[in-house]
């Protein structure tokens, strides 16, 4: 098998995977999962596309990950996996789609509007 790639988004991360056969090594930037991730739940939303198809230690993922923080760049790694792991079996797409992992959530940080601190927060009303 030839090496897959995929790309994912999420927010401002911006993950690009290379997935081919293997013993189920995920590296991101050159590092270890556990080491990139040290946070649990973090490690759980990369494996959750290879945990649903059950193919968890048969293939070995090389990331390089940028921009986000750690909860977008998870998911952004989710998101590539899932859509590589279509690639080379399309009778997986509908589990994964059913679970919601080959969506790319759209929502990104509203933009700061003129004559107020924040997105929508506005300035102390005064009457007098």
């Amino acid at each position: 098998m030839e090496v897959i790639n995929a790309i994912g988004r999420r927010k401002e991360a911006v993950a690009r995977i290379y997935l081919s056969e293997g013993s189920g090594n995920i590296t991101i930037n050159k590092r270890e999962l556990a080491q990139y991730f040290p946070a649990a739940t973090l490690q759980y939303i990369v494996k959750q596309p290879l945990n649903t198809i059950g193919v968890a230690d048969n293939y070995d993922i090389k990331v390089n990950l940028y921009g986000g923080g750690f909860k977008g760049q998870a998911e952004a790694v989710r998101l590539a996996i899932a859509r590589a792991l279509v690639k080379i079996d399309a009778e997986s797409k509908p589990a994964l789609k059913a679970e919601g992992f080959m969506t790319r959530d759209s929502r990104v940080v509203e933009r700061k509007k003129p004559g107020r601190p924040k997105a929508r927060k506005r300035f102390q009303f005064s009457k007098r």
